[in-house]
């Protein structure tokens, strides 16, 4: 008899989580980046460590026209890695190694594959990861 109740715990508790995730991506005053596209996140920057200032260099040229110039996504075009799912238990920073190596195919979100990314170095990864972990850290994702 405890089996359904437990169900409907763990059932709810799922339910309760997807529209926490919706309703953080829903929060009021997102930016608009030059071309229209809407932020899909707020992201805080905080003072970046010079390897941190060196990945936001090299997500600039090859990763914010999807993933917006503070990592804070881009409606319609890519997720923000400014968010819980990205935090390092559940995308370690390998994860980003292999997407920009390999791409991605959609799994979180409806944005679709991710193509790998010609022309980076794995140093140039590892800033970027840099980067996108000392923002996660400023904005509260550990």
């Amino acid at each position: 008899m405890k089996r359904p109740f437990l169900i409907g715990v763990a059932g709810g508790a799922a339910v309760a989580a997807g529209l926490g995730g919706w309703l953080w991506l829903q929060r009021p005053g997102a930016d608009v980046e030059a071309g229209g596209s809407r932020a899909l996140v707020q992201v805080e920057m905080p003072r970046l460590s010079p390897q941190a200032e060196a990945g936001q260099a090299v997500f600039s040229d090859n990763c914010a026209q999807c993933h917006g110039t503070r990592a804070d996504g881009r409606e319609g075009l890519g997720p923000p890695l400014i968010h819980p799912i990205y935090e390092p238990d559940h995308h370690g920073d390998y994860a980003f190694l292999r997407a920009a190596r390999q791409g991605v195919r959609a799994h979180h979100w409806g944005f679709g594959d991710m193509a790998p990314v010609p022309g980076v170095s794995t140093a140039d990864i590892a800033s970027v990861v840099r980067f996108v972990r000392e923002v996660q850290r400023a904005n509260g994702i550990r």
